[in-house]
């Protein structure tokens, strides 16, 4: 009789390995869920979260952002048709709609693709989650559909050192970025970095022009930069009415502008953030829900 002990186990061992390979979901399935069009990406369980219900304004209530909007739409247009499209940095005034502006556009884009055909997801990754992007991207690399990474109030201070591993994802890297991705990213920095820090690279490198050079070049990796300024009485006149108009809020254009106005001093200044807050303040004193 043969020792059991001595039984060459390998054949079974490749058989267990395979039924469990089948049994385990792709890469794919195990990052996506069916229907859902966006998602957060949660570094701390290497997990995308799918997001049911996306917090975004209407495209058609944007105002003030005409030129950026086009130019950012036609990008993403471009970029879901399987066209050469460009990374983005949306820069400038705080409050201006520039992350309102990505997740609408998004909205807008899937619109308008074939129902039949793959969606464009949108998937935001945390600043404080940047070092984690090459685990994302492998996780994304296996995705077929096309995704626009999006980072809101993207900058970085101090000894930070993770805008390097941004520089990589961005172009540099040996794998790059994956062809179904495109990085979206907001800031109130032009240069992701506070002048005093460029400045001090300036102070006290052996090479200033090479230190400094490092890190502005990062908005460099970005192909399309889209400035946002602060906006003029018109325009906030324009935000407050069109928002009043959509939502049903009956109020005479005159008393509207006046409250709308003296809302702004409060705050210190014009912006669709201030706008918005302003149309809360008004739906809730008339009783309406914003839905």
């Amino acid at each position: 009789m043969s020792d059991p002990g001595n039984q060459d186990l390998s054949p079974l061992l490749r058989r267990i390995a395979e039924a469990l390979e089948r049994l385990a979901p792709t890469a794919r399935d195990a990052a996506l869920t069916e229907g859902v069009e966006a998602y957060v990406w949660r570094a701390e369980k290497g997990q995308l979260e799918p997001v049911a219900k996306v917090n975004r304004v209407d495209y058609r209530l944007l105002r003030g952002i005409d030129r950026q909007a086009d130019i950012l739409f036609e990008n993403t247009r471009r970029f879901a048709k399987d066209l050469p499209a460009n990374n983005a940095l949306l820069w400038g005034a705080r409050g201006m709609g520039k992350s309102s502006l990505v997740k609408s556009i998004h909205a807008r884009v899937n619109d308008e693709i074939d129902p039949q055909g793959p969606r464009l997801l949108l998937v935001e990754i945390h600043r404080e989650d940047i070092p984690s992007l090459p685990d994302l991207l492998q996780i994304l690399r296996a995705v077929t559909q096309p995704c626009v990474l999006f980072c809101d109030d993207l900058s970085f201070d101090g000894e930070d050192a993770s805008y390097k591993s941004l520089k990589a994802v961005l172009e540099g890297g040996i794998e790059g970025r994956p062809g179904n991705v495109i990085f979206y990213a907001t800031s109130n920095r032009r240069h992701l970095m506070p002048r005093d820090m460029i400045e001090n690279e300036r102070s006290t490198a052996i090479h200033t022009s090479e230190a400094v050079e490092e890190k502005v070049s990062l908005s460099d990796r970005f192909g399309l930069w889209l400035g946002f300024h602060n906006c003029d009485q018109d325009t906030y006149f324009a935000m407050i009415e069109s928002y009043a108009a959509h939502y049903g809020l009956d109020l005479a254009v005159e008393q509207l502008r006046a409250e709308a106005k003296e809302w702004s001093v409060t705050r210190g200044g014009r912006s669709g953030r201030v706008a918005w807050q302003y149309i809360q303040d008004l739906a809730g004193r008339l009783g309406k829900r914003l839905d």
